[in-house]
């Protein structure tokens, strides 16, 4: 039973990932682009390290540029997360060999996180499962979790090589001459896994 997992390389979706196998699915792992950087590759390394198969999926442009204008307009990046994050579900889902999709979203996100009509709407539109395998876990047990599998490298999210919906939204926003820092938050860390510490 394939999974088509959405990855960022983070720990979140490296644990999903993780998850998902345990519980006897074969996992490929997704990583969303608009082609403007080659960010995905942090991704790539990271499901290689770990063993995964890997691919990249291209967006239109239109999504990440529709997404620029809300957080412009909105002054901070939420809305516009959160409409990537539902286009590359969309997006995904489409794809004729698709049969169930997968995200590392949590319990306690607000960003990006479908909420149940919307999950349910997705499966029911393109006939696909659509699988969260964090989403009863809190921050706590993810973190213990992925501190006793991974080796994760946390940074600020402006210094940190990722391979996330941000890093091409922030170039454009700096494409038009707006700094991401006047949108996004100042102090703001995400993480990358760069590799197994054991398997439980």
């Amino acid at each position: 039973m394939l999974v088509h997992h959405l990855y960022s390389g983070g720990k979140d979706s490296s644990l999903a990932a993780w998850i998902l196998t345990r519980l006897g699915y074969e996992v490929e792992l997704v990583t969303i682009s608009f082609g403007l950087l080659d960010n995905w590759r942090y991704a790539r390394e990271t499901a290689e390290t770990l063993g995964f198969r890997h691919r990249v999926v291209y967006l239109p442009g239109e999504i990440l540029e529709n997404a620029a204008k809300m957080a412009i307009k909105d002054g901070h990046p939420n809305n516009a997360i959160q409409f990537i994050h539902e286009r590359a579900l969309e997006y995904v889902a489409s794809m004729p060999e698709v049969e169930r999709i997968s995200d590392g979203t949590r319990r306690d996100d607000r960003v990006p996180l479908l909420d149940l009509p919307k999950a349910r709407s997705l499966e029911d539109r393109f006939g696909v499962a659509y699988i969260r395998p964090l989403l009863g876990l809190g921050y706590k047990t993810i973190r213990e979790l992925t501190e006793r599998l991974f080796v994760v490298e946390i940074r600020e999210s402006e210094q940190l090589k990722k391979a996330d919906y941000e890093v091409e939204l922030r170039h454009l926003l700096r494409e038009k001459g707006i700094d991401p820092l006047t949108i996004f938050p100042k102090s703001h860390y995400q993480s990358r896994v760069l590799g197994w510490r054991e398997q439980l």
